[in-house]
């Protein structure tokens, strides 16, 4: 049996790094088998309502009221459980607050808008914005008033408040980095989801947060580096948006004394708008890694055009000089796995781009592969049977009420063990993001459920996203992964290669 409690807090608002942790503190115990401590916006209101939760409990919530929902083995772990959420998004910090509000001699109360904090921070000079998407724009615009460039965290931001908001700080010589840019590394200061890396001459403009990710672990593994990495969100490069913040993080770029060579990467972006923000450096080299695009001559506006986010960062390198190490691991492994009758390919991943660069290089090799962020018209969801399947794990489809599986790989176990078993599937494709904000054990948490994949006769082929600085240890990440029989790889490029070659030859 499983009980369900829930409550509701109006006027209540908390961000989302309180409510991530608060998920966790509540799903931290066996008798707990769901929890989710959100805002509750309409979309998070009818995942609880689809969940079973009572209507009547959420019949005065709206969006600035704070939801605690909970399924449970019992009525005791269910309330266990609440309490857990409860202490750590009301208890923490109480004592400092009090005393704040006590008028104690010295005491100062937290700024209450962006304009009040940047007064009170005026060597600061970007806002990280990280609100419910009908009050990021607001949000935003008030860091831009205050002089602040913006990282714009938030997604489900409207299309017509980016373009605006985007106008509005070009005009301001300003960035607005997103909406739902999630990477960026600022004078050496990574935010967001960022990793350790070292200083170096490549400047990296991104829209695509795991593909900025890619690239810079790749500079800084290869001993190369990067200078700044903008994050500019997923739709700059579309023809709606038109580069907005592309083209200006290109040309401050260019401006920089730092940046020898300038990398764009993106999702299949608009050509023309690609071509633009090409355009946009006058002096610095410019390599662009458009995932899935090519042309005849193999450039883009003068630019060298890579299709993977390797071939962007291998481009690089030339230009600069650099040599960098061969394939690596994984290559040999693959023709050891040739299983009669096993013919597909599964990818379960937590990196967006990762999924894309996937599909590209699994496309190039297997034919059509499926996806719920498909690359063309007509591969989307549900797939045919026997497909080759690439799921990008941090869509809202399967984030609704729970964190993003960097932040907590629960999810995308359960996800495998329930979909990565078929018995025509001969390799599952899986990528491990490390850095900042992400999960201080992600390979561990999913080793389990490989060791048991590569028992039932399907290869598991694994990529550690990280350098070697990031706090969860690269080398140990990789060790996990291999000590469950994986096939671990130095690339995700070089994973999808290996997942496909092991398909080919079963």
């Amino acid at each position: 049996m499983t009980v369900s409690q829930i409550l509701a807090f109006p006027g209540a608002y908390r961000d989302s790094l309180l409510l991530l942790g608060a998920t966790r503190a509540m799903q931290d115990s066996e008798d707990v088998s769901w929890a989710s401590a959100a805002m509750a916006t309409p979309a998070v209101v009818d995942e609880l309502t689809g969940r079973g939760f009572p209507p009547d409990g959420l019949a005065d919530a709206d969006a600035n009221a704070l939801v605690l929902a909970v399924l449970a083995a019992d009525d005791r772990a269910a309330r266990q459980a609440l309490d857990r959420g409860r202490t750590m998004l009301f208890e923490a910090g109480r004592d400092g607050e009090d005393a704040a509000g006590s008028g104690a001699a010295g005491a100062r109360p937290d700024p209450r808008t962006v304009g009040e904090a940047a007064r009170l921070l005026p060597e600061a000079n970007v806002a990280v914005v990280s609100v419910p998407g009908p009050y990021a724009a607001l949000a935003a615009h008030c860091a831009l008033t205050a002089g602040l460039h913006v990282l714009l965290f938030s997604d489900n931001v409207p299309l017509a408040d980016e373009v605006a908001l985007k106008r509005r700080a070009s005009r301001l010589g300003r960035l607005v980095m997103g909406p739902g840019a999630g990477t960026a590394m600022l004078g050496g200061v990574g935010l967001g989801f960022a990793n350790a890396v070292g200083a170096g001459p490549v400047g990296v403009v991104a829209a695509a947060g795991t593909g900025a990710q890619e690239v810079m672990t790749l500079l800084d593994r290869w001993g190369i580096g990067v200078s700044q990495v903008i994050g500019v969100g997923g739709r700059d490069l579309s023809a709606a948006v038109g580069g907005l913040m592309a083209w200006d993080a290109v040309r401050a770029l260019d401006a920089d004394p730092g940046t020898r060579v300038i990398l764009l990467v993106s999702k299949p972006p608009d050509e023309d708008v690609a071509r633009a923000v090409i355009g946009a450096s006058r002096t610095t080299p410019v390599v662009a890694a458009c995932l899935g695009m090519s042309a005849p001559d193999g450039t883009l506006a003068g630019a060298p055009l890579a299709a993977t986010l390797e071939g962007g960062a291998l481009q690089v390198a030339e230009i600069l000089g650099r040599t960098v190490p061969g394939p690596g691991r994984g290559t040999a492994q693959a023709t050891a796995w040739a299983g009669a009758g096993r013919t597909a390919v599964r990818g379960f991943f937590s990196g967006g781009t990762l999924c894309y660069e996937a599909q590209v290089i699994l496309g190039e090799a297997l034919g059509p592969v499926y996806s719920n962020i498909p690359l063309r018209p007509g591969l989307g969801l549900p797939a045919p049977a026997g497909a080759h399947i690439c799921l990008d794990l941090g869509e809202e489809e399967y984030t609704k009420g729970r964190p993003h599986p960097m932040i907590d790989p629960a999810a995308r176990r359960e996800i495998m063990q329930a979909q990565a078993f078929g018995p025509d599937i001969a390799a599952v494709l899986l990528d491990v993001v490390l850095g900042y904000g992400s999960h201080p054990d992600p390979a561990g948490e999913i080793a389990g459920t490989c060791a048991d994949l590569v028992a039932s006769g399907t290869a598991v082929v694994g990529y550690v996203l990280g350098a070697r600085a990031d706090r969860q240890g690269l080398d140990r990440q990789r060790g996990t992964l291999a000590d469950a029989g994986a096939i671990v790889t130095d690339s995700a490029a070089q994973a999808a290669r290996v997942a496909a070659a092991i398909a080919v030859s079963a």
